[in-house]
């Protein structure tokens, strides 16, 4: 990891910015040093969507609007060198032919929160506009549909401004009156016309199908409103929001160290995996190093997790297909996987195991014997999934060729992942991107080919089979050495010195009541996840508690993209389809 001052210079040479100041001359503002890794650019509102056109029409172009939030900047009191703002909005753009990153932002005073929007430029920017106009009220102009995504339409305000409640003590106490009740099931009626949908046509009548919210083939908290002829699905309207805790907000109140546990509730299926790009960016601001020791043990549990994410979606996947045995196979293998989580975490599937500088505490004595025992389980298993499931002809008929997209389609939605790779993209983190050691591991992407149902699942069991090489590396060839790093700001410190010096005493004490206070600054951590690149950007104020914490799920434009690839498919296609994907609601909504 480079250290602060190397990592804070600000690109004013890189290319993409002497591109983007050639084309906007005096429009553009200036370059923000960050610890991002990638160029910060303030654009002037009026050339935004001239320089995001400039950015994805380039001869390497930047194919991906990876994410797009905003800040209230109102409350924040270290702003040194950045241009007046009351809110920030902020557009990451992800290139995979430079691999490489750059972030547009656009400074808005309070009396005049409106924006262009950009949906004709990167279609995902559809959800996530609506999102920052939910949380923030700014307003896109030219959206046609800038509603409610996470919360009620019946609900006031908006929940990430820093004048919001952060607590339900700050509340009145709520109460639900027949009246209210009833106000609230007319608010979520769905109305085809608002959609653009019509009723009938020249020849039937369409029918207005409600799957969901509470659907088994739904995973989870989630409605989508299907408009049909016959089995025919003309158009549909995903429907989120179920499912939202405020993640981000809670960032608000938190110390750094005490957030970890919210991180593991994100994607509830990928325990660990979630504190890890969380940790990665908290140690970018700290400028901490871990010890070699630590980024084994962090890959080895992230990679078991992996396996574990993984066996339950092909369980539920092959379900979702009528198959009902693959269900109690995974959950077998899952509790086997479950068994040595527990004997080195102490928890299942929630540990909160990461910790910032390193891990909560050292591997038990017998660790090594529990993991060769699941090595040695899990690739017979793996073939058995592979002969009586994926090579089964009903599944073979019922996912070939149905819901495929083109690579650069799902780059057009944000798609990520394996859902990404099944179309023959080869673009994994771990190997593009490594961080936390992946570059000293041999291992293989798998790559799919069509980007239909079929190549979606069985690229799943590929990659398990990768997970389960890497693991057998980090068993192999475990480092010895501490398991959290020598430095002031890791949580808490090592117990023998905290006994033997009193200075060390006191560093944990503050550490534990307060937190650790980390430098006013900006990070960013991506990383592959169980269903693709899951990133953590950190603003830090110089306080023991996050700025503005912003979680960019993979889940969240898989589903965004449902409407696109599954018109004129029938609703059987969809059910398959929905569990081909690999969502939970908890990270689409977070």
């Amino acid at each position: 990891m480079p250290s602060n001052a190397a990592s804070r210079e600000d690109r004013a040479d890189d290319p993409v910015v002497v591109a983007l100041r050639q084309r906007l001359g005096a429009r553009a503002i200036g370059v923000q040093a960050t610890l991002t890794g990638m160029p910060v650019v303030w654009l002037a509102r009026e050339s935004l969507c001239d320089a995001l056109a400039l950015l994805r029409d380039m001869p390497e172009p930047f194919e991906m609007l990876f994410d797009l939030s905003a800040v209230d900047e109102r409350l924040r009191s270290r702003r040194e060198g950045l241009p007046e703002a009351d809110f920030t909005v902020f557009y990451h753009l992800l290139s995979v032919s430079r691999n490489r990153d750059v972030m547009l932002k656009v400074a808005l005073a309070e009396g005049d929160l409106t924006l262009p929007s950009v949906r004709s430029l990167y279609p995902n920017a559809d959800w996530y506009e609506r999102e920052v106009w939910d949380m923030f009220g700014i307003v896109f102009r030219g959206h046609p549909h800038l509603t409610r995504l996470l919360m009620p339409p019946t609900w006031e305000g908006h929940p990430l401004r820093k004048d919001y409640p952060a607590r339900a003590t700050e509340f009145d106490p709520y109460t639900l009156t027949v009246e209210g009740q009833e106000r609230e099931q007319r608010a979520l009626q769905f109305d085809p016309e608002a959609w653009g949908m019509q009723r009938e046509s020249e020849d039937t009548d369409f029918m207005f199908l409600n799957l969901g919210p509470n659907h088994p083939s739904a995973h989870g908290a989630f409605r989508i409103v299907l408009q049909l002829d016959g089995e025919v699905i003309v158009d549909c309207v995903p429907d989120i929001g179920y499912h939202h805790r405020g993640a981000e907000k809670m960032a608000e109140r938190q110390s750094w160290h005490s957030y970890i546990p919210y991180t593991d509730r994100v994607d509830y299926t990928g325990g660990v995996v979630n504190n890890l790009p969380y940790v990665l960016a908290a140690e970018t601001l700290a400028g901490i190093e871990v010890p070699e020791r630590v980024k084994v043990i962090r890959v080895m549990l992230t990679e078991l997790f992996r396996v574990n994410s993984h066996l339950l979606y092909l369980g539920t996947y092959l379900q979702d297909l009528g198959a009902m045995t693959p269900v109690f196979y995974a959950f077998t293998d899952r509790q086997k996987a479950y068994e040595v989580i527990e004997a080195i975490t102490g928890f299942r599937m929630h540990p909160a195991w990461f910790r910032i500088g390193g891990v909560a505490q050292d591997l038990p004595r017998g660790w090594e014997r529990l993991m060769r025992d699941f090595l040695a389980w899990m690739p017979k298993r793996l073939r058995e999934y592979e002969r009586a499931m994926m090579d089964n002809a009903i599944v073979r008929q019922r996912t070939r060729h149905i819901a495929a997209y083109t690579t650069r389609e799902a780059l057009a939605w944000g798609v990520t992942g394996p859902n990404l790779r099944a179309t023959g993209l080869d673009f994994d983190l771990r190997k593009q991107r490594p961080y936390s050691g992946y570059e000293q591991f041999d291992f293989e992407v798998p790559v799919g080919a069509n980007g239909d149902i079929l190549d979606r699942g069985r690229l799943r069991i590929e990659e398990m089979r990768q997970s389960l090489r890497i693991i057998q590396q980090c068993v192999d060839h475990m480092p010895a050495g501490d398991y959290k790093a020598d430095h002031p700001l890791t949580t808490p410190p090592p117990r023998e010195r905290m006994l033997e010096h009193i200075e060390t005493l006191i560093t944990h004490f503050l550490q534990v009541s307060w937190g650790p206070v980390l430098e006013a600054n900006e990070s960013l951590a991506m990383i592959e996840a169980t269903k693709g690149i899951n990133g953590y950007y950190l603003t830090s104020d110089g306080s023991t508690m996050s700025y503005r914490t912003r979680i960019r799920t993979p889940s969240f434009p898989h589903l965004q993209q449902i409407p696109a690839v599954i018109r004129g498919a029938l609703v059987s296609d969809l059910i398959a389809h929905l569990g081909s994907l690999d969502f939970v609601m908890a990270d689409v909504d977070r």
